[in-house]
């Protein structure tokens, strides 16, 4: 007996941890109309162990690919920099990579790598990353060329010197679909964005 009911305590705090992921529905209209055209029909929705939503992703229906690119320690070799890959609405606040808190509203997210200055050493093995902007201000479709305008854009997102970001990776084998706990901290969207495979952190802090 009273191993049935350790089991069960077991199974059930295991449960309380867990991040559940279902359909959502079209792009919210707060996100701007060149942009949201670019959006898959249905997005992606993620419920917290609370119940409560944590989040909702809508990725772009063609991947940003351009030239091949020749910088050290990416991933995803044919996006292009600063180019849209999707859209993310917090119902009810969120965080980013580094645990920066971000308010309740919809923001863009726009691919990128982390500079080779020595400040990033070990917060992932990749530098791919997405880069989150409020919507209210991310009107344009078109790539953001020069990397300093993109973190301009992205710390009215996070309210600090330091952009709103999230960690990403290209996933060329052992692909499978579905929201799925990675190590002991991290929750990871495992989707496409067009014919691109990529694995997003969406919940999850940088150790380093």
């Amino acid at each position: 007996m009273h191993r049935f009911l350790l089991s069960f305590v077991c199974f059930a705090m295991l449960a309380l941890g867990q991040y559940k992921l279902e359909p959502a529905g079209e792009a919210p209209a707060e996100i701007a109309a060149p942009i949201r055209s670019e959006l898959q029909a249905a997005g992606h929705k993620i419920s917290g162990p609370d119940g409560k939503v944590w989040c909702e992703v809508w990725l772009r229906k063609a991947a940003p690919t351009g030239k091949e690119t020749s910088e050290v320690d990416t991933t995803w070799k044919t996006a292009t920099p600063g180019a849209v890959v999707g859209a993310i609405r917090f119902p009810n606040g969120g965080s980013d990579r580094r645990a920066q808190p971000l308010k309740a509203g919809v923001y863009t997210l726009r691919y990128s790598m982390f500079p080779l200055n020595g400040d990033h050493q070990g917060v992932a093995p990749q530098r791919d990353f997405v880069v989150l902007t409020p919507a209210s201000i991310d009107t344009d479709a078109a790539p953001v060329a020069k990397f300093d305008d993109l973190m301009k854009m992205s710390r009215n997102a996070s309210g600090t010197p330091h952009p709103a970001v999230l960690s990403m990776w290209s996933v060329d084998s052992d692909f499978q679909p579905g929201f799925q706990q990675v190590g002991e901290h991290d929750w990871v969207l495992f989707t496409t964005v067009g014919d691109a495979k990529i694995a997003l952190i969406l919940v999850g802090k940088a150790e380093g």
